[in-house]
């Protein structure tokens, strides 16, 4: 397995996440740089970067290690998320282009799709997308940059159900698009919040291991008011 020396980083992040790298383990240069078929330099600086984002700890005795979140620690992550991505799609209100637009649009449909006719296959593919690009929209490369880091440490900590409604969720999608479209930012802010508080309930924290806790996150479950969100 060779990759370019600049996607270091992004593997070694995915093989943390994927379970690969287990928590607490050791990261040895020599060793990565032999997976990943590079030199030992970019390998060192794609850990001084992992360990910025949270991945990765450096030890006495042991150098970089996985880290290990406490359930405090993944908590608060998705309290961060469920805080930011209302504020995202505001911004997005004011600031997509129509180039993000046509992506989000076309996400939806494909979404809505895929939810009547019950494939379920690539759903979570097409709903990270979505709001992969509904962060990019916002135009802060800051707070897109925060999302994305938010989305990658969630996936590594948490097992995520699928929604009891696909169609209601991508419902719920679109009305966020829509929002967005017409430059409202309040309400697409509204509907993301109500949107990320019901989808966070369905998360499942993940155990060191790689089992996954049967309690899930708890929040007020309050229902998504969908009328007149197309006007």
């Amino acid at each position: 397995m060779r990759i370019p020396a600049h996607s270091v980083c992004t593997a070694i992040r995915d093989d943390i996440v994927a379970g690969v790298h287990q928590r607490g383990s050791r990261l040895t240069e020599e060793v990565l740089a032999r997976r990943y078929g590079v030199s030992r330099v970019p390998v060192r600086e794609a850990l001084r970067t992992l360990e910025a984002e949270g991945f990765v700890v450096t030890r006495r005795h042991a150098g970089a290690c996985v880290a290990e979140p406490t359930e405090r620690d993944a908590a608060d992550l998705l309290e961060m998320r469920m805080l930011l991505e209302p504020l995202g799609a505001s911004r997005a209100a004011q600031r997509r282009t129509e180039a993000h637009l046509k992506v989000l649009r076309g996400l939806v449909r494909l979404g809505q799709e895929r939810a009547r006719r019950g494939s379920s296959d690539d759903l979570r593919s097409l709903g990270g997308w979505f709001h992969e690009t509904l962060a990019q929209a916002c135009g802060s490369p800051s707070l897109t940059s925060m999302l994305t880091q938010l989305r990658h440490k969630i996936a590594w900590m948490y097992a995520v159900d699928a929604p009891p409604s696909p169609v209601e969720s991508w419902a719920e999608h679109g009305a966020i698009v829509d929002a967005v479209a017409r430059g409202d930012g309040e309400r697409a802010r509204a509907i993301t919040a109500l949107h990320g508080e019901r989808a966070a309930a369905a998360h499942r924290l993940r155990l060191s291991g790689g089992a996954d806790r049967s309690d899930r996150v708890r929040t007020s479950q309050r229902a998504v008011n969908m009328s007149g969100l197309r006007h």
